[in-house]
């Protein structure tokens, strides 16, 4: 026996909120039969997944592609230049997906989220970490790239001369260390967003 499609439903509505005598009824069956095919954009799950994905290859697309593309392709001056507008706009759009990722659990949203101390801890970890490289870490490394960039202007040499001054070493340092933290934090946000991913997919029915 096969399940009753939107007609059916409609019609069945339909009838239900029909009033006896010559009264005409509450609402006609093409009402209910556009409301029964607007129910699933309701829902939150397809909105989840869209989201989950866009942040999972934003994520390895910048992280794994782009970045090394550009630095093979480019010289070191305009790869720097390039990677002080992307990684900003990058660190924003990472943040924001993962917000918006949470507000989407399905079927209620961050209330469901919460509920669910498994899809929380990784949800939770990968926005942090996030977070930090878009205020913290990102920030840093970016005012430490342009620093190190003025010291060769005064230096008149290379940031990885073998002569280099003992200034243009602690601006090495000190971008080495942001650097490496802004690195680490992207990548383990990125298994973070796998981890979840993992989660998500053990919630998926195939029916045969």
């Amino acid at each position: 026996m096969h399940p009753p499609s939107h007609h059916d439903q409609s019609q069945a509505l339909y009838e239900k909120n029909s009033i006896a005598g010559d009264r005409p009824p509450l609402r006609s069956p093409q009402v209910y039969t556009a409301m029964a095919s607007l129910a699933p954009l309701a829902n939150l799950a397809p909105y989840h997944i869209m989201l989950y994905g866009t942040l999972l290859g934003t994520e390895l697309y910048q992280s794994f592609v782009m970045t090394k593309i550009c630095y093979d392709a480019l010289p070191m001056p305009a790869f720097t230049t390039l990677q002080k507008r992307v990684f900003p706009v990058y660190f924003r759009l990472q943040s924001l997906l993962f917000l918006l990722t949470a507000a989407t659990h399905p079927p209620y949203g961050p209330v469901s989220l919460v509920s669910s101390a498994g899809d929380l801890a990784p949800m939770a970890l990968g926005g942090t970490l996030a977070a930090l490289n878009l205020v913290v870490y990102g920030p840093r490394t970016q005012k430490a790239m342009v620093e190190r960039i003025h010291q060769e202007t005064r230096d008149g040499k290379k940031y990885n001369d073998p002569e280099s001054t003992e200034e243009m070493r602690v601006k090495n340092r000190e971008f080495s260390r942001a650097h490496a933290m802004s690195i680490h934090l992207n990548l383990v946000a990125i298994g973070a967003t796998i981890w979840y991913g993992f989660r998500l997919a053990s919630r998926i029915e195939i029916v045969v």
